[in-house]
């Protein structure tokens, strides 16, 4: 099993972007604020999101998700 922080390395090296690049992408969407997803924003459209703009699949996507609702470890 891959630890979180090799869901977030895999992402990286795939997107280019870091969880906090993607995370601050996010906000600028709107799909995110500083304290974790917007206010009506679900999961599923974030996860849509980046696998639309950044091809990622669907387990590094929800590992973006995770990370931008606080989870570090």
């Amino acid at each position: 099993m891959m630890s979180f922080q090799a869901y977030l390395n895999n992402v990286e090296a795939k997107t280019g972007k870091s969880a906090d690049e993607l995370k601050a992408i996010a906000i600028d969407a709107g799909l995110a604020d500083a304290t974790g997803l917007a206010p009506g924003v679900k999961p599923g459209a974030v996860i849509d999101w980046l696998k639309r703009d950044f091809d990622l699949g669907h387990g590094h996507a929800m590992s973006i998700v995770a990370y931008i609702k606080g989870k570090r470890s």
